[in-house]
């Protein structure tokens, strides 16, 4: 297991029933009101370089119901926007802290950041992936269906999206059949359906993609940066709006998910998001449950590895005075 989250790759399949098993654990102490305190005494610094919502005020009630603090640093708060080296914010900030999530753009800059910081980092949001959303998206099919593996997922929308991308990629780490529509110019990089295998499906059109589908997900056609787009995007998906009509060819069982926030009569019908198969409100709850997990996981693991090494290091200084000494 790697130190960071930064993509879903970062984990392998035991931890994620590791993971989703302590969610499930977590969600319950919350429902029950029991308290849970293993975060006391540690701190997460939330970097924000993009607006935020559900990632932010779920990472902090997260550490906050943990036991422990949560510090958000806007990026117009802090010397970053005044051009210190991305570097050094790493290096100082992660001596204050024990775990940070940073939320940006490229995904270069992430993993910049990620290299020069000496406690975990977690994938808050880029351009490129939205692992955090992933977790809550498959832990909410889970409750539902009992398990990921083997079901049909449809995404229709943006497939070079964060979320269309994510969702590529956690097709292969899961083991579920994902189905994507989107339009020409809008499509997941080869590289990363070549990566995905037979897992992930590119199909011509949203009702092809949503046939028998057991769960059906959409997105916002314009992500944050894009704005300038959002008339030429708008006329590309004409006909991909997840309504009542398209839902009818899934399952009668499926449900539907959108990460939020949504634009109701675009990328999704209001009948739909409100109605009776919409998972999204789970959904967004299951950001605070499986971000706890998250972040038990990341901060406790980093900390027994700092301490084995604490403790081989004084035994490994004696061997070497020992054959100095001879």
């Amino acid at each position: 297991m790697n130190r960071d989250f930064l993509t879903l790759s970062d984990l392998g399949v035991n931890d994620y029933q590791a993971l989703f098993h302590r969610t499930r654990v977590l969600k319950e102490a919350r429902a029950q009101r029991r308290v849970v305190n293993t975060m006391a005494g540690r701190t997460l610094v939330l970097i924000f370089e993009k607006a935020s919502t559900r990632t932010r005020l779920s990472f902090e009630a997260a550490m906050a119901q943990l036991g422990g603090n949560a510090i958000t640093l806007p990026i117009q708060d802090s010397q970053l926007s005044r051009g210190e080296p991305l570097a050094d914010t790493a290096r100082v900030v992660s001596r204050y802290c024990d775990v940070l999530m940073m939320r940006t753009f490229a995904d270069e800059r992430l993993r910049e950041f990620a290299r020069h910081s000496s406690v975990p980092v977690i994938n808050g949001l880029t351009d490129g992936a939205h692992p955090v959303q992933l977790l809550a998206d498959v832990f909410t099919i889970e409750e539902r269906l009992g398990s990921v593996r083997g079901c049909t997922v449809a995404f229709v929308g943006d497939g070079a999206s964060n979320m269309g991308r994510s969702f590529v990629e956690a097709a292969a780490v899961f083991g579920f059949n994902l189905r994507m529509a989107a339009p020409e110019g809008y499509r997941p990089p080869p590289g990363d359906l070549k990566a995905a295998g037979k897992s992930a499906l590119l199909c011509a059109t949203p009702g092809e993609a949503v046939a028998g589908a057991d769960v059906v997900v959409t997105d916002v056609w314009t992500s944050m940066g894009q704005e300038q787009e959002s008339l030429a995007r708008k006329a590309a998906f004409a006909g991909y709006c997840v309504d009542a009509a398209l839902l009818k060819k899934a399952k009668p069982t499926a449900f539907v998910l959108h990460c939020l926030p949504a634009h109701r009569g675009e990328e999704i019908s209001g009948e739909v998001l409100d109605g009776p198969q919409s998972a999204a409100w789970d959904e967004a709850e299951n950001r605070l449950h499986v971000q706890k997990a998250l972040l038990e996981t990341l901060v406790l693991r980093h900390e027994q590895t700092l301490m084995a090494a604490a403790a081989v290091t004084p035994r490994a200084t004696a061997v070497e005075r020992q054959n100095d000494a001879s």
